[in-house]
């Protein structure tokens, strides 16, 4: 049985294995990487589809603005397993994912993505003709749902990153990581020669 549920910190190395087996290194290059580059996902708004204790599916959405004082949610990346495609997973965490957002209050979602897929959960490129991406994008593929009737009306302008900012490491504790990981090491290799 699949249960989708927020995100924790210990699904980062599958949601990030799961990303690259979809999506391959490409998905770095992307322009929506850009909005979601240094900074967190909207609170609350990281899901993961789990089977029998794996992670097969994740979405997360991201806080920016379409174009100045009209926040948004960007929505992205939504992957599944390739060997589990065709079950469903991908429409559930989307309605999930759109569900949860409604519920906390936020007022549109905005994606980058295959408009047919997407039209099924009421996703369209009429909202954002007057929106633009920091960098190189498809405008047919950059779609709005507007969670709230006029959420989008006049949404113009640059869509820009406006979430949390990534804590990043102290240098020092990296440093310091770096030489116990020397040190184990070097244990290590003292006791296999002894």
């Amino acid at each position: 049985m699949v249960n989708i549920r927020e995100e924790k910190a210990s699904d980062a190395a599958a949601r990030e294995a799961l990303l690259d087996a979809a999506y391959g290194a490409a998905r770095f290059a992307k322009t929506s990487e850009r909005l979601r580059e240094g900074r967190l996902p909207a609170e609350r708004l990281s899901l993961v589809a789990v089977e029998d204790g794996r992670v097969i599916g994740t979405v997360r959405l991201w806080h920016v603005t379409a174009g100045p004082g009209c926040d948004a949610l960007l929505l992205g990346p939504l992957a599944v397993d390739p060997a589990c495609r065709k079950r469903g997973i991908g429409s559930a965490l989307m309605r999930r994912a759109i569900a949860r957002a409604r519920m906390f209050g936020h007022r549109a979602i905005l994606l980058v993505g295959d408009a047919p897929y997407y039209a099924r959960f009421g996703f369209s490129a009429v909202a954002t003709a007057d929106l633009w991406m920091p960098g190189r994008f498809d405008q047919g593929r950059l779609l709005a749902l507007a969670l709230n009737p006029g959420a989008l009306e006049g949404a113009r302008g640059l869509i820009s990153a406006t979430g949390k900012v990534a804590p990043k490491p102290d240098l020092n504790t990296l440093i310091a990581a770096r030489g116990d990981s020397r040190r184990a090491n070097a244990r290590k290799l003292v006791q296999r020669a002894a």
